[in-house]
């Protein structure tokens, strides 16, 4: 499946966010790219705006256009609001799991690991990145990959007690994925209820 493979720091320009980290360009020209970056602002559309955030959570959590859809579609038919069931969702895939984890730096990484069979849930090996975690499953490292020098490059020196929604072991690297986040303890900046005013154009 097709993946952004560009420029991440010209994604991170275009919305003026570190969506994908800590980014060195970004802290020096926290601007959009291109010729006319640092020039005069035009203003954006209503449109504009809603999808805008759509792409900035699209990027942020590595989902293309027709997973993204398919996710929004199962947010609209749950209970409860369907921006903050969409987040949940996007929060609840493996790949985003073992970023939270401290497996990888980034999410990107996170689906590697996941990609090339490093990661079990439930004690069985899960490949599919978008894997939807169940609240009480147990996401870890499979036992030959423990000793991977990324993985214990990136786990060093996490803090794992600021996402209140995992429990992390670390003597196992795994982790028990305790309950589904509310919205205020999601970190992402992002305004849910704009792409939810897109979609129900």
């Amino acid at each position: 499946m097709a993946r952004y493979t560009g420029p991440k720091t010209r994604i991170a320009r275009k919305f003026g966010e570190p969506i994908f980290g800590p980014d060195k360009v970004l802290s020096k020209k926290n601007y959009p790219p291109g010729q006319h970056g640092n020039g005069r602002k035009k203003k954006t559309s209503e449109y504009g705006i809603q999808l805008r955030e759509k792409q900035k959570a699209k990027y942020t959590y590595g989902v293309l256009e027709k997973q993204f859809r398919n996710l929004f579609e199962k947010a609209s038919r749950s209970k409860g609001i369907t921006g903050e069931v969409l987040l949940q969702l996007l929060e609840s895939r493996l790949d985003n799991i073992v970023y939270r984890m401290g497996l990888a730096k980034t999410r990107a990484g996170a689906r590697q690991l996941v990609s090339h069979r490093h990661i079990v849930v439930d004690g069985k090996v899960v490949n599919i990145p978008s894997y939807s975690v169940k609240p009480g499953q147990i996401v870890g490292v499979r036992e030959k990959a423990k000793s991977l020098e990324v993985i214990q490059a990136s786990v060093a020196g996490v803090n794992h007690s600021k996402y209140p929604w995992i429990a992390y072991e670390k003597s196992s690297l795994s982790a028990n994925y305790l309950h589904i986040p509310e919205r205020a303890d999601i970190p992402e900046n992002i305004k849910e209820q704009l792409i939810v005013e897109l979609y129900s154009k």
